[in-house]
């Protein structure tokens, strides 16, 4: 089944955008991305515009749309959420969330051939967003679900195997306990979720039929207090 794909990610510091093309041959896939703290709204689309001159593609020349749902950064997320269902809706077009734990995963699994990782994002408030996950050929399986929580509360669902940590989350490598720390070889926190790979997620997703209207796919949050109130 041949497919092309935008994707694009607003979920942290930084914004991205990629287009995928898939045929009976082969996958290629163009992409966009910058570190722009605060500058997402301004470089989303140019990015987005680029990936698609680049291809020669017209917009109505995609099959489907897919973004970053989160967790992550509130207001990035409403950038992306609403760019894409945007795109989705205009273009009559199925759209899927991709989860960024998920991207962030995939990403350091092909980058460096990890296999068991735990992607966390810095979630502020003392807190991260975190999964875990086992990496084999591009396959991500989950081993945890996506959480929010401190990460003194950080616990390994194995701890027979060596695990890599991944993401912003791990700035706060020492408020990690002891035996996490004891058990991970390493942790790389200078990744960001990327479209790029989101768009490969987001292309299994297509083609086992999850695609779904725009009105229905919505960003992915985990706390309930997204912004901060003052008291009564």
């Amino acid at each position: 089944m041949s497919l092309t794909l935008l994707a694009l990610d607003a979920s942290s510091s930084a914004c991205s955008a990629a287009l995928l093309r898939r045929d009976a041959e082969q996958t290629t896939c163009l992409a966009r991305f910058e570190m722009t703290p605060r500058a997402h709204t301004r470089r989303l689309m140019p990015m987005i515009n680029e990936v698609l001159a680049e291809a020669d593609l017209a917009p109505t020349q995609l099959d489907a749309i897919a973004f970053g749902r989160g967790p992550g950064a509130f207001t990035g997320l409403r950038i992306a959420a609403g760019t894409a269902q945007g795109l989705a809706y205009g273009l009559d077009r199925p759209l899927v969330g991709v989860s960024t734990l998920a991207a962030l995963a995939l990403q350091a699994h092909r980058r460096f051939h990890l296999q068991h990782l735990v992607t966390a994002l810095d979630a502020r408030m003392g807190e991260i967003y975190c999964a875990s996950w086992q990496c084999v050929q591009d396959q991500l399986t989950p081993l945890s679900d996506e959480a929010v929580l401190a990460p003194e509360r950080l616990q390994l669902p194995n701890d027979q195997v060596e695990w890599v940590g991944v993401g912003s989350g791990f700035t706060r490598w020492e408020a990690f306990p002891a035996e996490v720390q004891a058990a991970m070889l390493q942790h790389l926190d200078d990744l960001e979720p990327r479209a790029e790979e989101m768009a490969w997620l987001a292309a299994d997703e297509v083609a086992a039929g999850h695609g779904q209207p725009a009105w229905q796919v919505q960003p992915v949050y985990l706390r309930n207090d997204v912004a901060w109130k003052k008291p009564a």
